[in-house]
């Protein structure tokens, strides 16, 4: 008995939308646009933002159902002298009614620009260094508390031309920030030049990352603080182990806080990568450099082995390849997946996980 034209194709129609419904499809390649250095957020309605520089302008682009499309890119703002590559770049953080977008450029000069959630219109907002040029080296990272409190941590220079950790906050619409403070200056002239430090928050905790100089050692250093960035606790160094190095190694590593609040960090040394809490020692997680850390219910660290872009899950063995390229970025979505987005030859590329 031969079966109906109508049913085959209806058939055939049914196993298509399987297919790309499945958790496979999701786990495919997908491009994303032109640009370079892609940095992640998610806002407190879910809403999954991906801002990135193409030459001297500034991109975002959106997602409202967990990363599985993107609106078309929007102009969230043109800088002269735009610096882009090696870990700089326009940084992003969303809290409830705003998300704010940091970039510097090649004079030292960090500009910001606000989103309103309210109006969906982007706004050129506040200067962020209280120094003209001090942000030279062009690396820093924002975050953001639920109440629409931000904060700027970034390399400067200000005074005697060695890098220092400086932090600054604004609020809402970001219209005016806060005096700069050195949080950390090292007694061997300089901290790291070349690597970018690392700033995660919840609530009144603020919790800082960054590469250390100290007697010849390039190693990792943590700070906390318990009322919104006002003291800090004395930097501790992260791992047991530490590395000598004669120049610098370019890579900043990353910091993520679990669902239980616990602070959890990655970083490269000597062409290995690491995990290490607080405290305790560090854990080999594979070989290559430029890694991350996000995700609070399911961490995941990436990295670059050669050309391949590696992702491993804390809870998991298994190491993954993702893609080929550079620079990999990744955040939890609010159905849990993991967003990973990639350059790759001036293109950018996503994928769920």
């Amino acid at each position: 008995m031969k079966t109906p034209l109508h049913l085959v194709s209806f058939a055939l129609l049914l196993f298509l939308g399987f297919a790309c419904n499945s958790p496979a499809a999701e786990k495919n390649t997908q491009p994303l646009a032109k640009g370079r250095q892609p940095q992640l957020s998610v806002d407190a309605a879910g809403v999954t933002r991906i801002v990135y520089g193409l030459e001297e302008n500034i991109y975002c682009t959106t997602s409202t159902d967990n990363g599985l499309s993107f609106t078309e890119p929007e102009l969230v703002g043109t800088i002269p002298g735009l610096l882009l590559g090696m870990s700089m770049g326009p940084q992003i953080a969303s809290s409830a009614n705003y998300t704010l977008v940091t970039a510097i450029d090649k004079k030292g000069n960090i500009h910001s620009f606000s989103l309103d959630h309210a109006t969906g219109k982007w706004e050129k907002a506040a200067g962020v260094n209280d120094v003209p040029q001090v942000a030279a080296e062009g690396l820093m990272s924002i975050a953001s508390d639920e109440n629409d409190t931000f904060y700027a941590l970034w390399l400067d220079v200000r005074n005697n031309k060695q890098n220092k950790i400086a932090l600054a906050t604004a609020t809402g619409p970001a219209t005016s920030w806060s005096a700069n403070r050195i949080i950390y200056e090292s007694p061997d002239s300089t901290v790291c030049e070349c690597c970018k430090p690392s700033i995660v928050v919840n609530g009144e905790e603020v919790n800082l990352m960054f590469r250390n100089w100290l007697n010849g050692s390039r190693d990792f250093y943590f700070t906390t603080s318990e009322n919104g960035g006002k003291t800090f606790t004395a930097p501790q160094k992260l791992g047991n182990e530490t590395w000598k190095v004669d120049g610098c190694p370019m890579d900043g590593g990353g910091l993520v806080l679990d669902e239980n609040d616990r602070v959890h960090t990655a970083w490269q040394r000597n062409g290995n990568i690491y995990h290490a809490r607080p405290g305790n020692a560090e854990v080999a997680v594979g070989k290559g450099r430029n890694c991350r850390i996000s995700g609070g219910t399911n961490p995941a660290i990436t990295w670059k082995d050669g050309d391949d872009l590696k992702l491993k899950f804390l809870r998991s063995e298994a190491i993954q390849t993702i893609g080929k390229g550079n620079y990999i970025e990744t955040i939890e979505l609010p159905d849990k997946r993991t967003l990973c987005v990639w350059e790759n030859d001036k293109e950018l590329f996503f994928k769920r996980i």
